[in-house]
């Protein structure tokens, strides 16, 4: 089943047309890609999915549900999630306090300290560094609470936006073997990511985004070999 449907859905900027009408969907327990150039719409796509910007045109479909007119924290309640672009943690709030700022859309207090605990974890740091300034952790620590601050709402979907940026190559493996693991205990994942690579080494399925249009789309390995993606995107 589709967790995800994006049906020819238009975002403008002013007088500029961001995205231009674009489809997709992303399947139930997959990891799906969003891959291309800066300027291409990734992160217009994904703040429009989660509400954050209202598409122009065409419709949204979370878990069965059309959400294309649902305000953002409706549609975190819902079950989708989003790791913003350059993290933006809490910079004056405790680790603790970040992650628990993330299930502020839930109400089972025993539920949440359960979630509290797996994400202590899988992120083993973050519990040793839980009374520290969100502000005073290393960039990896950071894109690490975000993720963290994501799934204490107990997502169905979790979408990411350039999770490697910034990050040292050691931190960069990290982060990718996290997602890997996120997906396994069966949450759904969609990632815009620059290192084209990478993410289409962990992915099921990958879209190629330029200037607002969606000009290839398949299995991640079989693109991984596609000379057109290799020339633009994987070149060392």
């Amino acid at each position: 089943m589709a967790m995800l449907k994006v049906t020819d859905m238009t975002v403008n900027y002013g007088v500029i047309q961001a995205v231009k009408g674009i489809s997709f969907q992303v399947e139930e327990g997959e990891i799906v890609a969003l891959i291309g150039a800066n300027g291409a719409g990734k992160t217009t796509t994904l703040h429009t999915v989660t509400g954050m910007i209202p598409p122009k045109a065409g419709t949204i479909e979370f878990d069965g549900k059309d959400i294309t007119k649902t305000p953002a924290h409706r549609i975190v309640s819902m079950g989708l999630a989003h790791v913003p672009e350059g993290r933006r943690v809490f910079a004056q709030l405790t680790v603790l306090e970040n992650l628990r700022m993330g299930a502020y859309t839930r109400k089972d207090k025993d539920g949440i300290e359960k979630t509290l605990t797996e994400i202590y974890r899988r992120f083993p740091r973050l519990e040793e560094r839980k009374s520290q300034l969100a502000g005073t952790l290393s960039g990896g620590e950071q894109q690490m609470l975000a993720m963290g601050r994501a799934l204490m709402s107990k997502p169905k979907m979790i979408v990411m936006d350039e999770p490697s940026m910034g990050l040292s190559p050691l931190y960069v493996s990290e982060i990718f073997k996290i997602i890997q693991d996120i997906n396994a205990s069966g949450t759904t994942v969609l990632l815009v990511e620059q290192n084209a690579k990478k993410a289409l080494s962990i992915a099921d399925k990958a879209y190629v985004l330029e200037t607002g249009n969606i000009v290839l789309s398949g299995d991640a390995k079989a693109l991984m070999n596609d000379d057109s993606v290799k020339k633009a995107y994987l070149s060392e």
